[in-house]
């Protein structure tokens, strides 16, 4: 083999870039001093382009093919080189691979939270999370604008810069559309698409297109949230006074199985029922009105629990009416907890079935 032949030999005849790490963007083909053999083959695979470069000056671009490098198919680095009558000779140029297919699943949020005004709260901080998809829809200003000379880029090279970019466009989407942060959830994908439209030409100026953005979450602090859950909770219970009720009724039975008997029963439903009333006056003033009017003066007002039911406030006259026994169970304003009938003084009279016995004499 003559030196000729060897030196030949040594010279890039096949120009081609397989990709096995999906998010590398752009890859530099090293050869042999860069030196290109007149008529080499550039095998452009699906999904990228190539990009010649010559002392710095992006020069031709060719999208996926089989290409002969020859001067007709090299009109810019003709040029550059300064080929009027076609070359025979090997040439030098470095060669940039760029990935044109959508890398998928980028994620952006936040750094700190975002303080907004809001109708409904007034000035609130909030934080916001999501996804997009870009593409390099322009190599040639990919390359002169973003990659330089490195040899490798990825997708984590370019992340930060674009990350910052679609928060700041993110934070002026929610101040224009000035929607309120409970309804904030219903506009993602309007937002979104306000977002994606406003940087369109922020990422056309690197060559880039912003083909989706996507919000996933925004959320309000921690402390805040948990207020929202405890005033949601209070519009699921309604009228206090009757849930507490509803409650201590419930209990009733339930206490009777337990070692305690109805006598613990009786102290936990008369102390809840308390605490009831207690609550539900300090916070349901503004609700409905009483259902009747207050007992008259000198008479006392009754509760009774029969068969596991509560009724009343009662007069006392009207208590055996209601299926009173000396073993039911009572409580009125005052007592510490419910009682059986037979054992308060007050109601001893309406179990008397004839007139008291004699004093001795």
């Amino acid at each position: 083999m003559g030196v000729w032949d060897f030196v030949k030999s040594e010279l890039i005849d096949i120009i081609q870039w397989l990709d096995d790490t999906g998010d590398t963007m752009v890859w530099r083909f090293d050869g042999h001093d860069n030196e290109i053999k007149n008529g080499a083959q550039l095998i452009v695979r699906p999904g990228q382009a190539a990009v010649f470069v010559n002392q710095g000056q992006v020069a031709d671009v060719f999208g996926p093919g089989r290409h002969e490098l020859a001067t007709q198919n090299l009109p810019i680095l003709s040029t550059l080189l300064g080929w009027k009558y076609g070359f025979d000779s090997p040439f030098k140029a470095e060669v940039f691979f760029v990935a044109t297919r959508q890398f998928t699943d980028q994620k952006w949020g936040t750094k700190a939270p975002v303080m907004m005004r809001d109708a409904d709260f007034g000035p609130v901080r909030i934080r916001a999370f999501g996804t997009y998809v870009v593409r390099v829809a322009e190599p040639a200003k990919f390359i002169a604008q973003i990659v330089g000379t490195n040899g490798v880029f990825k997708t984590d090279d370019v992340d930060d810069q674009l990350r910052s970019l679609v928060t700041s466009r993110f934070v002026d989407a929610v101040a224009e559309a000035k929607v309120p942060v409970l309804d904030l959830a219903s506009r993602y994908d309007e937002i979104g698409a306000q977002i994606r439209t406003k940087m369109a030409a922020d990422f056309s100026e690197w060559g880039i297109e912003l083909t989706q953005f996507v919000i996933e979450s925004i959320a309000l602090p921690e402390e805040v949230e948990k207020m929202l859950d405890k005033r949601s909770s209070m519009g699921v219970l309604g009228d206090l006074g009757r849930y507490t009720q509803f409650q201590t009724a419930e209990s009733i039975p339930i206490a009777a199985g337990n070692p305690g008997g109805m006598a613990g029963a009786g102290m936990g439903a008369g102390m809840g029922w308390a605490m009831g009333q207690q609550m539900a006056s300090q916070m349901g003033q503004a609700g409905a009105p009483a259902a009747g009017p207050p007992p008259l003066p000198g008479q006392s007002s009754w509760y009774v629990a029969v068969n596991g039911q509560q009724s009343g406030p009662h007069p006392a006259a009207e208590l055996p009416g209601h299926g009173l026994t000396p073993e039911t169970l009572v409580w009125k304003q005052g007592m510490a907890a419910w009682t059986p009938a037979g054992q308060v003084d007050e109601l001893a009279s309406l179990f008397q079935s004839g007139p008291p016995p004699l004093p001795p004499q």
